[in-house]
């Protein structure tokens, strides 16, 4: 029966697993999944999944026969179609990293240069005569008793019984073994002018959800930091970032200079793995501002990050030339990626633009 019951189960994840793969970018673009995230698992609504329901009608024979008077207590009637339901269904940020990756083709990232942190972890690596009941070893106490026995002349093969005693007890034995494991920082940067409206805001938050769920599945130890900035930058939590209401002009080179103190006093490039991704709508107050960004990217961030990231939001009142600004400057290289992001349904590509190309 549990047998059963486990592919059952498994069969029904890989349904599951099917409906998100299909319907992946209405998902991607979907706030009501991100409110229901927890530490491990994130609550999926799929409304296409049919639960069925039971036919009521006469019973035919048993205990409790009767006609009884067939009156219900509520209006309409009982069927046999199935329902429509929205079943919410928890997934684990591994499968939704799995599905991401499969249905994108992203590649894996290789860490970039020595970038890890140490971890411990515990490995046993003997036998003991002494250690806590729950690591005893069954079969090296059987083979201890056993050779006890022999030797003292006990052991009766017609009607074997080997009873362990204190002296015959074996336990695994462990140590701490430290081993390296990559460590990434993702610094967001965002805009919050007056021309950066709520919807842009949404739209930033979706996509930083896919980003955080992919990279924190290519490395085992994440962190974030949050730059928002109009014509000043300053560091925020998470909630913050994405819900401020601020208005005022723009200084783009604000955020970089932030960005890069952090980094400098806190992240090594020789141990952490650096993603700073920047979302606006491609306004600046002045080209002499322009072209201060220019400089600090070429000669101070790009040098020390995997790649930045700079992520352009439609908005009706934003110009839109900071990303032709950087198209200019930086036709070559590696360490950049720019993605044009026009609503909710283009943040699938854009994550594609970001991530495709395994830095």
């Amino acid at each position: 029966m549990p047998l059963n019951i486990d592919n059952d189960l498994h069969r029904f994840r890989q349904i599951v697993k099917g409906r998100i793969r299909k319907d992946l970018k209405g998902f991607m673009s979907n706030g009501e999944m991100i409110g229901k995230q927890g530490k491990k698992v994130v609550s999926i609504p799929l409304p296409q999944i049919q639960i069925p329901r039971f036919r009521y009608g006469k019973n035919q024979g048993g205990v409790g026969q009767g006609e009884g008077d067939g009156k219900g207590q509520g209006p309409g009637e009982a069927g046999d179609k199935a329902g429509q339901h929205v079943l919410e269904v928890d997934v684990t940020y591994e499968e939704l990293a799995e599905i991401l990756g499969e249905e994108l083709e992203l590649p894996n990232i290789e860490p970039r240069g020595a970038k890890e942190i140490s971890t411990s972890r515990d490995k046993y690596t003997g036998i003991s005569k002494l250690g806590p009941e729950s690591l005893r070893h069954s079969r090296r106490t059987f083979k201890e008793a056993l050779k006890r026995q022999v030797a003292a002349g006990s052991y009766d093969p017609k009607s074997p019984r080997i009873i362990p005693v204190k002296e015959d007890k074996r336990y695994r034995s462990w140590k701490a073994k430290t081993e390296p494991q990559s460590a990434a920082v993702i610094v967001y940067m965002m805009d919050v002018s007056g021309s950066m409206g709520k919807e842009q805001k949404e739209i930033v938050r979706l996509e930083a959800f896919w980003i955080d769920t992919w990279l924190r599945h290519q490395y085992k130890n994440v962190e974030t930091r949050f730059i928002i900035h109009d014509a000043v930058a300053k560091e925020v939590d998470r909630h913050t970032f994405f819900h401020t209401r601020e208005s005022g002009g723009t200084l783009i080179s604000s955020a970089y200079k932030l960005a890069m103190k952090i980094i400098d006093d806190e992240y090594s490039p020789s141990e952490w793995n650096i993603y700073p991704f920047h979302f606006s709508d491609g306004d600046n107050w002045s080209s002499s501002d322009t072209k201060a960004c220019m400089e600090l990217l070429k000669n101070d961030m790009l040098p020390k990050v995997n790649q930045f990231c700079y992520g352009q939001v439609d908005s009706e009142y934003g110009s839109g030339q900071f990303i032709k600004d950087l198209e200019a400057n930086f036709t070559d290289t590696e360490f950049m990626r720019l993605s044009r992001i026009p609503d909710r349904e283009g943040i699938m590509n854009s994550i594609k633009d970001f991530l495709g190309k395994g830095n």
